[in-house]
């Protein structure tokens, strides 16, 4: 089993900055692909971000050039850097890996992440 535990969120003002990490532990022999989802009350679950092994990225059209991923894959972590964040990112923020050799999907617990106007 892999257990992945989040950090880093909180209550910021609109135009202000959080940074989500998110570690992974447990029965781990290599990740694949690390990243964030995150729902909205009354939303479905929805990408926000990955990174794959090599670095390679993805983002939902609605945060490139506002948040960053990346990941130390010496720490099995990954990490999102959430600058000038609005209302509308207000969610919960969960943590999600895929594992080798099996390509298993993890998700993590949710971390609330809320943007005052």
């Amino acid at each position: 089993q892999v257990q992945l535990v989040e950090s880093g969120g909180g209550l910021v003002q609109a135009g202000g900055s959080l940074r989500l990490s998110c570690a992974a532990s447990g029965s781990i022999i290599s990740i694949n692909v690390m990243g964030w989802y995150r729902q909205a009350p009354g939303n479905q679950r929805e990408l926000v971000a990955t990174i794959a092994t090599g670095g390679t990225t993805n983002y939902a059209d609605s945060v490139k050039g506002r948040f960053t991923i990346s990941r130390a894959n010496a720490k099995n972590t990954v990490y999102l850097q959430m600058n000038s964040l609005k209302p509308d990112d207000t969610a919960v923020y969960y943590c999600w890996v895929i594992t080798r050799p099996y390509n298993s999907n993890y998700w993590g617990q949710g971390t609330q992440v809320t943007v005052s106007s």
